[in-house]
């Protein structure tokens, strides 16, 4: 059975006009960018088989042209177009948060760190700089290092936070195996660099951690 034989409120493309992205697996959303499937396979049973073999969406998100390619189906085209559409919404996040911008929404955040910090498969520790009313100064990777850990200096940090006058900070780091619950090395990270930023007066806002699913907050779980 094909997907036009489907009712409407199970097609994915009708269940997203309907409902919104929101409402879509990630089968679903992969199937509409796919937009057809093979001999024998709808583009929904393709998606799935695709997930499976990359072990999530973020792994076929992060896979290296000649990874994505060899799977049946793919090829160049689809890359390119892949490619094309992470950058726009990698643009797209960064025009949300443009300097002299307020943090007024926690979603707009989260998507705008979702999107720098999740295609990576070596860990990133970077920081949103922002002044006394919590508007961006300046977003910036500090720190790079392996598939399960960077080394993140507190002084750098202090220097970084001093150099661009920054009243508040906002901290974020990847976890390339996508899981976003933080270690205990985290936890006790964040607390040398609140108290050494605490030094110059310059508040510690939240911690985001960028995995699978939303970016876990320090803030919200009540560890800042």
């Amino acid at each position: 059975m094909s997907i036009k034989d489907w009712s409407a409120d199970e097609r994915p493309r009708e269940k997203l006009l309907q409902r919104g992205a929101a409402a879509l697996s990630d089968a679903e959303l992969l199937a509409i960018f796919l937009r057809t499937g093979i001999a024998g396979k709808t583009a929904v049973d393709m998606a799935r088989e695709l997930l499976r073999d990359f072990g999530s969406l973020r792994g076929l998100l992060a896979a290296d042209r000649q990874r994505f390619c060899e799977s049946k189906g793919l090829g160049d085209a689809k890359y390119a177009q892949l490619q094309a559409v992470m950058e726009m919404a990698r643009r797209h996040f960064s025009e949300v948060l443009q300097r002299g911008d307020a943090l007024t929404s926690p979603d707009a955040t989260r998507a705008y760190l979702s999107a720098q910090l999740r295609g990576y498969d070596f860990e990133v520790f970077a920081c949103l700089f922002l002044d006394n009313q919590h508007r961006v100064i300046q977003w910036e990777e500090l720190f790079r290092g392996t598939i399960d850990g960077a080394s993140v200096y507190p002084r750098e940090v202090a220097k970084r936070a001093l150099y661009h006058a920054a009243a508040a900070v906002i901290f974020a780091h990847n976890h390339p195996s996508g899981i976003n619950e933080p270690s205990q090395a985290d936890r006790l990270l964040t607390d040398k660099l609140k108290q050494a930023l605490g030094l110059f007066d310059i508040r510690v806002l939240d911690h985001f951690i960028v995995g699978d699913g939303l970016p876990y907050s320090f803030a919200e779980h009540g560890l800042i």
